[in-house]
């Protein structure tokens, strides 16, 4: 499987603002983490929601982001971490 993205690369959540079916959570646009594990491709399920997909498939990769970079008062530990699902679509190189 090829992907544009391995394990371990930089990457930065799309800001971008998408109205409609979007399954990447607004708190975490324009966070910067880290892939931690390439996924399979799937549907795109933003196509999909709206019947214009016809079967296109898309990189899904986990992505980590430090807690503390997604919330700046956040008072848990330093190596808190939140893994997240996110289509290759919304992410761009780091």
């Amino acid at each position: 499987m090829i992907s544009r993205y391995a394990i371990g690369d930089r990457v930065r959540i799309s800001a971008r603002y998408a109205p409609g079916h979007v399954r990447t959570p607004f708190y975490v646009r324009g966070a910067t983490g880290h892939i931690e594990r390439v996924l399979d491709k799937f549907l795109d399920p933003e196509r999909e929601a709206y019947g214009v997909n016809a079967g296109t498939e898309t990189q899904l990769y986990r992505v980590r982001l430090n807690q503390s970079t997604l919330w700046p008062d956040y008072s848990g530990e330093p190596a808190d971490v939140l893994e997240l699902e996110i289509f290759e679509h919304w992410l761009e190189p780091a």
